[in-house]
């Protein structure tokens, strides 16, 4: 498996300071991103999710289970080095807001009809097999055992899902590939929420192969004629490495080999109630990494937990049960900045 040498040109995070102008044009990604996952880091709003498959102006809140809705004051244009957005407070900012954005780059567009059992229906989507990632718009068809293509060419390690039209609101269902350790496609975990996993048929029990995930009826994932956004993941050397680790209760907690330096940590307790969390390189340059945001509330920004971030991988350092619970399972999700040593032999270097 080839080697991704610069991370940066699929993934970047960027920061800036809101003005309460009108638009805000965001530069510094260094591609035209297919998903961006905004927050404003000073004040409680929503965590704002946004991807070129749905189109500008289309938010999701990580933190709720709020159908798709459309402000035309949020993130109104993608660019070839950013986004541009309007004065919403949760995506341009008030004056002095710190904010940050999550970016991930597709890029290869297509559309076609879902397979498996029941009627087939359109889906459209956006891929990048180079970095393993891939959006996917798809409507139900209410019966378990559709199968949704997902065009990464390999098997997706997580899988994330929300579904777009009902009023009523729907949880983020998230598949990781070690949810279980024999049979993960029998679970699920829920974005916006900060509950254990699930044992629930939303991925019908079936796991995914390199071609499609399957789904089961339930309204989640797959409601007759409903819209459903998918974000799928499959692990690149050099790029994203998506695993486990036992916490330990200790501050000098556990070490988790990546195989490159991270510039994004996303975690979960699996089989507890508490808080996801995340940590970057861009908020925290240096070691201790401490500045925390939890997907599943609109917290402000945090310096109750702690991590370092070194050249192969990451350590916690911290004894709170949300990062690092004695003898409870952990799932992480980790993005990239530089491979230890790339094919250039150019090596990455701790904080």
């Amino acid at each position: 498996m080839a080697q991704i040498d610069k991370p940066n040109l699929h993934f970047n995070t960027v920061t800036w300071t809101g003005t309460g102008d009108a638009t805000t044009t965001v530069s510094g990604v260094g591609f035209q991103p297919d998903w961006t996952w905004i927050k404003n880091r000073s004040v409680g709003d929503d965590h704002a999710l946004f991807d070129s498959v749905r189109g500008v102006e289309k938010v999701l809140f990580s933190n709720a289970t709020n159908a798709e809705s459309t402000n035309t004051e949020s993130l109104t244009a993608f660019n070839a080095d950013g986004f541009v957005t309007g004065n919403h407070r949760g995506t341009g900012g008030d004056a002095g807001n710190g904010m940050v954005s999550w970016n991930w780059k597709a890029g290869t567009t297509g559309s076609g009809t879902t397979t498996g059992s029941g009627t087939g229906k359109a889906y459209s989507y956006s891929v990048n097999t180079t970095a393993g990632f891939s959006v996917i718009k798809y409507t139900g068809n209410g019966s378990a055992g559709q199968q949704i293509p997902h065009h990464l060419g390999t098997i997706p390690h997580t899988i994330i899902v929300k579904n777009l039209s009902d009023s009523g609101g729907q949880s983020w269902n998230v598949y990781h590939h070690r949810l279980d350790i024999s049979a993960p496609q029998n679970f699920t975990i829920f974005l916006n929420a900060q509950s254990a996993r699930s044992d629930e048929q939303v991925w019908n029990d079936y796991s995914p192969t390199s071609t499609v995930f399957q789904i089961g009826s339930a309204r989640k994932t797959n409601y007759n004629d409903d819209n459903y956004i998918a974000y799928c993941f499959a692990e690149k050397k050099g790029y994203s490495k998506f695993g486990t680790y036992t916490g330990t209760g200790n501050a000098d907690g556990p070490f988790m080999y990546c195989g490159f330096k991270p510039a994004l940590i996303l975690g979960k307790v699996r089989s507890d109630s508490n808080d996801w969390w995340i940590f970057d390189n861009t908020r925290s340059e240096f070691n201790v990494t401490n500045q925390g945001l939890f997907p599943n509330n609109s917290n402000t920004e945090s310096t109750d937990h702690a991590i370092d971030i070194y050249s192969n991988g990451f350590k916690i350092k911290d004894n709170d049960g949300t990062v690092n619970p004695s003898g409870q399972t952990l799932v992480y999700w980790a993005w990239a900045e530089n491979p230890i040593v790339g094919s250039n032999n150019i090596p990455a270097v701790a904080r």
